[in-house]
């Protein structure tokens, strides 16, 4: 046993649960038995003073279920009109089954749209909060029955991450319908290993990762990959499990259960950082000569106009921008002091001279090192 993975296990105050549909749903939909399990572990880690928030599949199962349709293919609407179905009944089952270990829960329905507005992002951490102080379980799901594209999560994997950022967890625990990752697919491979520990994920793991699919949902274990690459970016450790064995959670935490530890990077990320890096989608793209991208990166330094050699897009002021170096190469993300007309502008210039371009000069940065991530 990772002596690493049990500190964590045995420190860990508040916990980001992650349920995905190939532990919760049975062959004619939603699995009774899987939630009545999950519910009572999860209430027994709250016994012991451990804060709980659950992040749920289930809801287009449940859904399916009800209206008879536990095998047809679903187009997106049909996906949305089921889960708008599946959701109260997911929530009822998850309301009885804390009931009877005298627990009482929440639920909570998020798109991107709402963790990427400032705003909405600081309520929804004080409504988690606030229940939390109460001792209720908040139950999140994104609210697939209004989502589209554009706002999105992508899958539960991403939200559980997401969710695990905004409220500065101190792990998360992600079970799937498998023990882990493996070096290659364990279902038609019987020589495949599973990677008990990861410190840091490399582009050929998540290669290896893509070509394990999920056999329900829209996850897979790419997708846990990618969310556990957030995750410890952000100094939070993840672990992946199999949630359809009997006890996983309480095993997990005594240290007798096989799986995937995640690594986290020594020091966390502050909020604002993790909501800038994680939550927002670039509305455009700063290129940066050598100089300025060895500057943000080695240095720590805000951007000036002198090191931006192109614009790429249109956006105002606050945006957030993808920064990029002469290559094309990711260097972070940052928000923006000036519209894009503005910065076409200024690009090259001293700070000093921004004033006599456009009239006036709020900022000397283009962007602020305190208002930037970088890779």
């Amino acid at each position: 046993m990772n002596k690493y993975r049990q500190h964590i296990f045995d420190t860990a105050r508040r916990v980001v649960i992650k349920a995905g549909s190939g532990v919760l749903t049975g062959d004619d939909g939603l699995n009774l038995t899987a939630v009545d399990s999950i519910s009572s572990d999860i209430s027994a880690l709250m016994d012991r003073g451990i804060e709980i928030i659950f992040v749920s599949s289930g809801a287009i199962a449940a859904g399916r279920k009800k209206i008879g349709m536990t095998h047809q293919s679903l187009d997106l609407p049909a996906r949305q009109a089921a889960a708008a179905i599946g959701q109260s009944d997911l929530i009822m089952e998850y309301e009885n089954a804390f009931a009877r270990c005298d627990k009482k829960v929440a639920q909570i329905l998020l798109t991107a749209d709402d963790l990427s507005n400032r705003r909405r992002y600081l309520n929804a951490r004080n409504t988690i909060h606030t229940l939390l102080s109460w001792k209720v379980v908040p139950i999140i799901n994104e609210n697939d029955t209004v989502v589209v594209e554009e706002i999105k999560f992508g899958d539960n994997d991403n939200l559980a991450a997401m969710i695990a950022m905004l409220m500065d967890a101190d792990l998360l625990i992600n079970l799937t319908d498998t023990d882990g990752l493996y070096d290659k697919d364990p279902r038609t491979h019987a020589d495949a290993v599973l990677i008990e520990s990861v410190s840091s994920i490399s582009k050929k793991m998540e290669e290896a990762a893509g070509t394990i699919p999920g056999a329900l949902g829209t996850g897979g274990m790419l997708s846990k990959v990618k969310a556990a690459k957030k995750v410890i970016a952000s100094g939070v450790p993840m672990m992946i499990a199999n949630g359809c064995r009997p006890n996983v959670l309480p095993d997990l935490f005594a240290g007798k259960a096989d799986g995937t530890f995640f690594q986290p990077k020594p020091h966390k990320l502050p909020s604002k950082k993790r909501w800038i890096a994680f939550s927002l989608k670039p509305k455009g793209t700063l290129v940066v000569d050598d100089g300025a991208a060895s500057a943000l990166v080695k240095k720590g330094k805000s951007l000036l106009p002198s090191g931006i050699s192109e614009v790429m897009g249109d956006f105002g002021m606050g945006a957030p921008v993808t920064l990029v170096n002469r290559k094309g190469e990711k260097l972070g993300i940052g928000l923006v002091n000036y519209k894009s007309a503005d910065i076409r502008c200024i690009l090259g210039l001293r700070s000093c001279d921004i004033a006599g371009e456009l009239g006036h000069k709020p900022y000397d940065e283009v962007i602020h090192r305190d208002n930037m991530v970088v890779a």
